[in-house]
């Protein structure tokens, strides 16, 4: 009698369990893929690479200075005079301080190219998270899951993969 409660129990609280997962409604994107098609986001990212490319020309020439006046020290310090090769050390650590100055100010942790990359990117996130939330509603999705992120998928049916679709609302606003 025990084991029969026991398995009833059990199968109650299966059958409870599974009938909570069919009401749930889950769906995915993959948002490289949405950023990768989206001509938005594609003029934001081409602004970004010219800014980094005119920013890490300027490092070149920049550290190919420093190169230059290094390797003309090496070859003239021992004919120095101590005050002159001093002279010249300083400069060496000043154009250092520059260069990392530089690449701090343009690639740093708070630098340009994170302000940069936030004022140029926030709006297509915005545009793209409307239209996740619109889809969402009118699908009624309880979750919506972005995999090109850190979520990891094991396993996902493609009937789940809503990217299509915001693709498709994100056409249809434009």
């Amino acid at each position: 009698m025990r084991k029969f409660v026991l398995v009833l129990s059990l199968i109650c609280i299966f059958a409870g369990y599974t009938e909570l997962n069919a009401q749930l409604k889950i769906g995915f994107i993959d948002s490289d893929a949405i950023m990768d098609k989206l001509s938005d986001a594609q003029d934001a990212q081409k602004k970004l690479d010219a800014l980094i490319a005119e920013w890490q020309e300027e490092m070149t020439k920049l550290e190919n200075s420093w190169k230059a006046k290094f390797d003309d020290y090496e070859k003239r310090k021992l004919i120095m005079s101590d005050a002159k090769r001093v002279e010249t050390e300083k400069e060496l650590v000043k154009l250092e301080d520059e260069i990392t100055n530089y690449r701090q100010k343009k690639f740093g942790v708070n630098g340009e190219l994170f302000k940069n990359q936030e004022e140029l990117m926030k709006p297509v996130q915005n545009k793209i998270f409307t239209a996740i939330q619109m889809i969402a509603e009118e699908e009624e999705f309880d979750y919506i899951f972005d995999r090109s992120g850190d979520i990891i998928f094991l396993f996902a049916k493609d009937e789940h993969d809503l990217t299509n679709k915001v693709l498709e609302k994100l056409q249809t606003q434009e």
